[in-house]
């Protein structure tokens, strides 16, 4: 293959140096200048995408906390619902219940209060019969002029008229 290339025709051995010249460049831009510039390339996309990624990183992480700790509280609110519920159940149960005693308080107390009614006004009947009676029969004895407290007792008289009309 022979070529004419004219004025262009290259001298073979510095074709030679050429080529070595050019494989010492290239080997010593692969070994020495190409490690280097990946290098301040990886730092730069480190600085700029890498921050980006990692911010979002962070913010995904975040993003999950937040959340987990909004599942938290809203648990911590049913629960804090159900406590309520229960204790206003509980406070409902608590009032009935003092409710039922009070009431079985006040019947036991109205009861007894009858009870000492119904004593206290046959005694006071009862004493006012006899103050009545006695007081009959001295009123008796001062119309009359003389004293009828025996001629009274002996026919029973006041007993015989209280207990008629009054009863």
């Amino acid at each position: 293959m022979n070529i004419e290339l004219g004025p262009l025709r290259p001298d073979p051995a510095l074709l030679a140096l050429g080529l070595v010249q050019l494989f010492l460049l290239m080997s010593s831009l692969g070994f020495a200048l190409l490690p280097r510039i990946e290098r301040v390339r990886a730092r730069r996309w480190d600085a700029t995408e890498g921050r980006i990624e990692r911010a979002e990183a962070v913010r995904a992480e975040a993003e999950a906390t937040r959340y987990a700790a909004l599942d938290e509280i809203a648990g911590a609110r049913h629960e804090a619902a159900r406590i309520r519920r229960e204790y206003a159940e509980r406070g409902a149960a608590a009032i009935a219940a003092a409710r039922a005693e009070g009431v079985r308080d006040r019947e036991h107390l109205l009861t007894t209060g009858r009870a000492r009614l119904a004593t206290g006004r046959t005694a006071a009947a009862g004493r006012l019969r006899q103050d009545v009676g006695e007081l009959a029969v001295a009123l008796a004895g001062r119309v009359v002029g003389e004293p009828v407290h025996t001629v009274a007792a002996e026919r029973r008289t006041v007993e015989r008229f209280l207990a008629g009309p009054l009863d």
